[in-house]
């Protein structure tokens, strides 16, 4: 089972050749098995994009999320009580972005893989990751 960060989202649906050949071929077996999960906080998070004009979509931002959502293979995790506690109790030290926090703590719960470029998150010795 794999999770995916928001940044890997947004370069699987518009740039795949950003992906690393482990990440694009996990995503090959996963999305043939309708696996691949996304917390709902990368919605949060691209829409925050948006509104600084730092990523632009081909398309209004609601039929860029109604499309993303009826893909078979991707299932949104919404953000619960037990995750969102979680994102504040993280083990060790992590920084103290919120929605990385959320991401991880989503994985953390699901006992899922994150697949992410992100360094920060790659060196954290308590999640699993793939990139």
């Amino acid at each position: 089972m794999i999770l995916i960060d928001t940044h890997v989202l947004l370069w699987w649906i518009g740039d795949r050749k950003k992906l690393s050949l482990k990440a694009t071929k996990i995503f090959s077996e996963q999305s043939q098995q309708g696996l691949i999960f996304v917390s709902s906080i990368s919605i949060w998070e691209i829409c925050l994009l948006l509104k600084k004009k730092k990523i632009s979509l081909l398309m209004d931002t609601e039929s860029w999320i109604e499309q993303i959502e009826k893909l078979p293979y991707i299932q949104f995790v919404p953000v619960d009580n037990r995750i969102a506690a979680k994102s504040v109790n993280l083990p060790g030290q992590f920084h103290s972005d919120p929605a990385d926090r959320i991401i991880v703590a989503t994985a953390r719960e699901m006992g899922a893989v994150l697949v992410t470029s992100d360094d920060k998150i790659r060196k954290y010795p308590h999640i699993q990751t793939i990139w």
